[in-house]
């Protein structure tokens, strides 16, 4: 699945609605600093999801007069919008109030009911999880590292990242929640808070840096351009192929300029009959390759 599935940010979607509301509900019987974090988590990463619906609706918008290339990268934009909210919300919020509950502290009542929320939110979390990591898996082919540096699927990722840090987000509410009880120090429960706002923050950095470089536009899978170059060398009548040029106009668009030397002897009509049998061929190949782009070049002339 090249780009994250509609139903897997639903799924994301209504477990962050339940837990949201499960979590405030919770905030304001026991006063809780981590539990009301958490809160603000799960909202904004309900508003998340919805950019990202919005986001995947405007992508799949058909090429016209002023986007000849589609509206692909919208899908991309939307992703950086995400980044800039689970840093500036999520992380910022949470490192705020806990601050506060730590120059302040107040200690948590009806801790059953802390807890119990808390066990609820980590299995609908866990669900949304097991989601987005079956969508994430489903291209990976080396580490979960490597894939989250090359990934071009950023809706995923954005998932994978956001509901990750929230299960561990969860865990740093129940253990500073868990210490405030047995410690009779509330200032545990406010720490925690600041430790779930610093996951949240190093998360969002991450996903900056991964949509900048999907908006600003990035290349396609290296064996995938190094397959379409031997695709076009293969041809008979081409001396060389210099140049292989690919880039992701969205997870599942790619357009691919090639820069090739054909034989001086060759007519026009022999060169547009090669011309149409690669295009043929790594369309065929390669689906998501929307659009090639063939360019002879005489290579005694220069790259001019």
């Amino acid at each position: 699945m090249a780009s994250g599935s509609t139903r897997t940010i639903l799924i994301a979607l209504v477990a962050n609605v339940g837990i949201a509301v499960a979590k405030f509900v919770a905030a304001a019987i026991t006063g809780s600093s981590a539990m009301l974090t958490e809160g603000v988590h799960s909202l904004v990463d309900s508003t998340n999801q919805l950019l990202l619906l919005y986001g995947r609706k405007r992508s799949g918008k058909p090429a016209d007069a002023q986007h000849p290339f589609g509206y692909g990268r919208e899908l991309y934009f939307w992703s950086f919008i995400v980044a800039i909210l689970v840093f500036s919300l999520g992380a910022g919020v949470s490192v705020y109030e806990g601050v506060l509950h730590m120059l302040h502290p107040e200690p948590a009542t009806n801790p059953v009911l802390a807890f119990g929320v808390l066990g609820f939110a980590a299995l609908l979390e866990g669900w949304s999880v097991v989601a987005a990591l079956n969508d994430f898996n489903t291209a990976r082919r080396g580490s979960i590292w490597q894939e989250i540096r090359s990934t071009k699927d950023a809706p995923t990722l954005v998932l994978l990242l956001e509901n990750s840090g929230a299960l561990v987000g969860l865990a740093f509410a129940a253990a500073g929640l868990g210490l405030a009880l047995v410690t009779g120090n509330p200032m545990w429960d406010g720490l925690a808070s600041v430790l779930i706002g610093i996951v949240l923050g190093v998360l969002a950095v991450v996903l900056l840096y991964e949509a900048k470089g999907l908006l600003i536009g990035e290349s396609a899978d290296p064996e995938m351009v190094a397959a379409i170059r031997t695709c076009a060398a293969g041809h008979a009548g081409i001396v060389a192929v210099h140049e292989v040029l690919t880039l992701h106009s969205a997870p599942t668009m790619v357009t691919t300029i090639i820069s090739a030397d054909f034989e001086d002897t060759m007519t026009a009509r022999d060169v547009e009959r090669i011309v149409l049998d690669i295009e043929r061929q790594v369309a065929e190949r390669f689906p998501i390759v929307a659009r090639v782009y063939v360019r002879p070049r005489d290579s005694s002339v220069g790259s001019a």
